[in-house]
Order: C-alpha cells, then sequence, then structure tokens
C-alpha cells in the first residue's frame, strides 16, 4: 500500500513550496493516520509532529471536542451562503470572538485562509480612505511594509510581502508598497547584534512611516515575529512603536497574527501581550484548532460605519467568499475557544521547558542563531558560527537536518537552512525532550 500510494502521489499531485526534482529522495511521509501529537506513516510508523501542521494544529489530532462538535454540525446542516445572508454557528462565533479580541474590535468579516483574511484588512483600509469623503484622505493609497514579510500567497498578500525567494518572480504583477527594513539582518551591515540591529530597523520604520505620512493607507505588520522569514524575533517595544508612529501619521494599522494567535505568543494574541489594539487584526490557522479553513479579519466599528450607505451609493465592500462563515468549521472553532482557557493555564510551564531545551542548541556546532517566541522556534544553520558564513543553498542544510530528524521519529520542516520548531500547545514535557533529543542529534551529524 505505501509504494502505491507513493507512486499514485509522484505521478498526479504537484505540492505546494516543493522542488520536485528532489521531492522523492527526501522521504516524504505518506500520513494515512493520526493521534495526539503524532503523525502515523502509510507503513505504521508514528511521527512526533514538530511544525503542528504547519503552525495550525493547536490541540494534537483527533481531539474528541472537535470531533464531536463537527460531527453534531454535520446533523444540521454542512454550509450555507453567507453572503447577505447568515447562519449561526458563525454569528455566534463573531460574538465569542468579541469577547476575548483585544479591545476596540467590533466586527468579523470570515474568509477561507491567512492570505484572504490579509486581503480582506488591505482592501477595507484601502476603501475605508476613498469614501470618507475628504480628498486629502484619498490620497491615501499606499502601505508600510516590512522586509522579509509574509503574508500569504495570492497576489495582494505577495505584494505586502518581502521574501525575494518567494515573491522576486511576481514583481511584474504586484502593487508597490513603503518597504521598512526587517527587524533583524541575518548579518547586519552595520555589524549591530540583533537587539541593537532590531532597534536600528526600527527607527528606520518610524522615520518612513514620518515622511510618508500623508500617503499611507495603512501600516502590516507580523506581531512578534516573521515567521516565514526564519523566526525573526522583534525587540522589545517594537510592536508599541510602530503602532504609535502609524497613529501619529494619521494611518490605519494591520496585524497579521495568522501564524502566533491564539496562544503560540504565551498569550491570546500577541498584540495583547504589547498592550496594542490594531485596526484590523487577521486570524487563521489555529482559529479551528487546525481541523478546517477557516480565516477571519477583525476590525473596529469606525471602519464597519465607513461602509454604510444607500446601496446606490456604492460603499458596500464588495468582497467574499463561497465558503465565508462554513458551520462545520465554525463549529470547529467553538471547541477550540472552549478548550483554549484550560490550555492557556498549563501554556507557561510548557513554553519555559521548551525554552530551556532551545536554550541548549545555542552550544551546538553549526548553530550561528536560536530564535524563539513563545512556543515557537527558528534555529538558523550556519557553515561556520564565527563568521555566521551560511552553507551553500544546494546542499540544503535545512532539509538534510529535517530529513535526519524523521529518521528518528521526528517530523520538522525548516524554511531555507532555519529549521522550524513549532509543536502543538498541548505537547508534553516528554514529547518535547523527544522533540529536542532528536534535532540536536541530527545538527550533530552535519559534519558526517
Amino acid at each position: 500500500m505505501t509504494e502505491s500510494l507513493h507512486t499514485l502521489d509522484r505521478r498526479s499531485v504537484w505540492h505546494p513550496f516543493t522542488p520536485h526534482s528532489v521531492y522523492a529522495d527526501e522521504h516524504p511521509l505518506m500520513v494515512v493516520a493520526a493521534e495526539g501529537h503524532w503523525l502515523i506513516d502509510a507503513d505504521g510508523t508514528r511521527y512526533l509532529d514538530g511544525v503542528a501542521s504547519l503552525w495550525c494544529n493547536l490541540f494534537g489530532h483527533r481531539r474528541p471536542e472537535i470531533d464531536r462538535a463537527i460531527t453534531e454540525q454535520l446533523g444540521r446542516f454542512a454550509h450555507a451562503t453567507f453572503l447577505g445572508n447568515a447562519s449561526a454557528p458563525a454569528v455566534t462565533l463573531a460574538a465569542r470572538l468579541m469577547e476575548i479580541a483585544p479591545k476596540g474590535l467590533s466586527r468579523a468579516f470570515f474568509s477561507d485562509n491567512g492570505s484572504t483574511a490579509v486581503e480582506v484588512a488591505m482592501k477595507m483600509a484601502f476603501q475605508f480612505w476613498q469614501q470618507t469623503g475628504n480628498p486629502a484622505d484619498a490620497k491615501r493609497t499606499r502601505f508600510v511594509t516590512i522586509g522579509n514579510a509574509y503574508h500569504g500567497d495570492t497576489v495582494g498578500a505577495v505584494s505586502l510581502g518581502g521574501m525575494d525567494l518567494f515573491h522576486g518572480i511576481y514583481g511584474p504583477l504586484l502593487f508597490q508598497t513603503i518597504r521598512a527594513p526587517s527587524p533583524y539582518c541575518y548579518r547586519c551591515p552595520l555589524g549591530l547584534e540583533r537587539s541593537s540591529c532590531g532597534i536600528a530597523c526600527l527607527e528606520q520604520a518610524e522615520a518612513l512611516i514620518a515622511e510618508h505620512a500623508d500617503e499611507i493607507a495603512a501600516v502590516v505588520v507580523e506581531p512578534g515575529v516573521q515567521g516565514a522569514a526564519g523566526m525573526i524575533t522583534q525587540p522589545e517595544g517594537y510592536l508599541r512603536r510602530l503602532r504609535d508612529a502609524a497613529m501619529n501619521a494619521g494611518a490605519l494599522f494591520i496585524a497579521d497574527e495568522v501564524a502566533v494567535g491564539f496562544g503560540r505568543s504565551g498569550a491570546l494574541f500577541a498584540c495583547e501581550q504589547a498592550g496594542v489594539t490594531p485596526d484590523f487584526l487577521c486570524l487563521a490557522k489555529g482559529l479551528t484548532g487546525g481541523y478546517l479553513p477557516m480565516a477571519v479579519t477583525l476590525t473596529t466599528e469606525r471602519i464597519f460605519e465607513g461602509f454604510l450607505g444607500k446601496p446606490e451609493e456604492g460603499r458596500t465592500f464588495f468582497h467574499g467568499h463561497t465558503y465565508t462563515g462554513n458551520a462545520l468549521a465554525a463549529a470547529a472553532a467553538h471547541a477550540t475557544l472552549d478548550i483554549l482557557p484550560g490550555v492557556m493555564e498549563t501554556l507557561p510551564a510548557t513554553i519555559a521547558h521548551f525554552a530551556e531545551r532551545a536554550e541548549r542548541l545555542c552550544a551546538l556546532p553549526h548553530v550561528g542563531d536560536v530564535r524563539r517566541f513563545g512556543l515557537a522556534l527558528g534555529v538558523e544553520l550556519v557553515a561556520d558560527v564565527g563568521t555566521r558564513e551560511p552553507f551553500l543553498a544546494a546542499s540544503r542544510m535545512g532539509m538534510r537536518v529535517c530529513t535526519d530528524c524523521k529518521r528518528r521519529n521526528v517530523f520538522l520542516r525548516p524554511l531555507g537552512d532555519t529549521v522550524v520548531v513549532m509543536p502543538p500547545l498541548t505537547i508534553t514535557t516528554e514529547e518535547i525532550d523527544i522533540l529536542f533529543d532528536a534535532l540536536e542529534a541530527s545538527i550533530r551529524e552535519i559534519d558526517g
């Protein structure tokens, strides 16, 4: 069975973010089942899910409460359109989200995934300024974005992104943004350490926002950490100062918490840790506990009221998705919100042990940097620790380490030569040790 599935896979499937010329050689999993925090391959081998199935599986697989919620909703209905219509599961979910969201957010616009959540925020921000009735506001058509940002793969979200490897080829399709530097350069041109480099980059971002104040529709940021960039953490006060700069410029503020929302930071929302309320909060991934695709863009009453008017005035937000407010996904999200409070109580101890094991990686050969944000970690591998000289891209060292981890029954996925560790929030102390033991051993194998 295993071989036939892999044959069908190679013959019929085009995988995302996958160089197919080497795909088969890197021994991909063929998942047929899962239990708790473990994936089960077609041959029955179990692998610890060290990336929470791409950062979305909050509580493990086959969680009884979520399984039950979806099954019960199936007994009522699976989906009904949300366009000019409503369905109870998503309506009550919106109300619950407002109870836990940063104060000031009052409206929920549902979509399908992280990219669409960001697209919604971007389009709302743009349209809001076009219909205030103030000619000066109509000039607010540009977005301030951050270098190395990743906000998704739709064309609008790619325009807001800043990763040349992913986005460079699409340049002719994209609109231009005001690009501020990333909060950390891998090899700082000024020779600064990470925290000092982050502050210097923040000051440049503040200056850019002030310089272009009259033309900025919104400032867009991933709070706390730039995930796809290789877990680039931000210096103390970064989010607050960026938000203040946007406010001083009269611009809106979009917080993309698709990757870090719902506990990943150690708080329900990373904005909450910084004491910041954005004008738009983009959420997805963990919203349904990793079960079903659903996203939501939360915004304020001020933004919502900017779209009110008679139908013939054309102020409506003409944007939507077929599966907006899907009832099955909403049921999974309700169950997720039921589970979260108990998980948040145990999360500090989990993060503490995770942090202690992460710190030990710093002493390993070929580990150039260890960057952690809550229960998210990036381990940057380098050819020479002293000079931070990278490995040749052709060596695919990050993937080699992750492939070796697979041999030790731990599933991880790299971002270039940065190994990402982002397990379910409910991972146990014993499983954290299994994960880091495998990663340490695989890193030590590099020279071999």
